[in-house]
């Protein structure tokens, strides 16, 4: 009676091992397949960096797996979780150093030395540029006054040396329109304060000096055709009495040759700053 009884907590104790097998075997198939696939994972990332290696660890499993089989050896799941856990350090390995590999090499930027000793944090922060010192401007020293001998100049000359003389002191669009038609008008400009003025020249000899007749004509046009707000009129030589009486009546301003030079050395009025017949 009592052996029937121990043939039954054999077949009990049989079953139980079988679950405990089965259970194990499913444990490590899960675990070979999570291996199995890190190391998926890690060779495409080596892969994209070192082909060549790539290559060579695939070879090197095949060469394993016909090595296997041509010793007929039966396969454990210890062995295969094993040979998981080495190629996966392998392939670890070999990912590793293709991204050292791969990885460019930090810049660094020259700093001088001692450059943060003066306390502003230059020796910190290697990307700081060290601004460019800049020269210091040096003034030009003023042009020499060049000396121009007006009685020596043909009237086109005169007409345009006296234009000349407006530019320099910041008259704007001078124009010289003497000739023939000019109707009594040499040079018109714009002085620096906007008032429109017009310049009779007259490059006369010393003893030929500019008459009342001369003031006259150019009195019936400077203001009324030209629009002049200063009239004058510039000469080499000298004016005579009647001219400058006429001038002074009409509001037009007399430049001798003796004005004419202060002018032009800078020691004198400009025709726009003197006074009618200031000869």
């Amino acid at each position: 009676m009592a052996v029937p009884a121990r043939a039954r907590r054999t077949a009990r104790r049989s079953r139980r091992f079988e679950l405990r097998a089965t259970a194990l075997y499913f444990a490590l198939l899960a675990v070979i397949i999570a291996l199995v696939g890190a190391a998926a994972r890690t060779t495409a990332a080596a892969a994209a960096h070192r082909p060549a290696w790539a290559l060579a660890l695939a070879l090197v499993c095949v060469g394993a797996v016909m090595a296997g089989c041509r010793g007929k050896r039966r396969i454990s799941a210890a062995a295969i979780a094993r040979r998981a856990a080495a190629a996966l350090d392998e392939a670890t390995q070999t990912a590793v150093e293709a991204l050292d590999a791969a990885s460019p090499a930090p810049a660094v930027a020259l700093v001088p030395a001692g450059a943060g000793a003066c306390g502003g944090g230059l020796g910190t922060d290697p990307t700081v540029v060290l601004p460019e010192r800049v020269p210091e401007s040096v003034p030009e020293a003023p042009a020499d006054t060049v000396e121009i001998a007006h009685e020596d100049l043909d009237p086109d000359e005169f007409e345009q040396a006296v234009a000349e003389l407006c530019r320099r002191d910041g008259c704007l669009d001078v124009d010289v329109v003497g000739g023939a038609g000019d109707l009594g008008a040499d040079v018109v400009a714009r002085t620096p304060d906007g008032r429109t003025v017009v310049i009779q020249c007259k490059r006369y000899c010393d003893g030929n000096r500019v008459g009342s007749q001369d003031l006259q004509r150019f009195g019936g046009t400077c203001f009324t055709v030209h629009g002049a707000d200063v009239a004058a009129v510039v000469t080499t030589s000298d004016f005579t009495a009647p001219a400058l009486e006429y001038a002074e009546q009409c509001g037009i301003v007399c430049v001798d040759g003796r004005q004419l030079r202060h002018w032009h050395e800078g020691t004198g009025p400009r025709p726009w700053e003197a006074q009618p017949s200031a000869g």
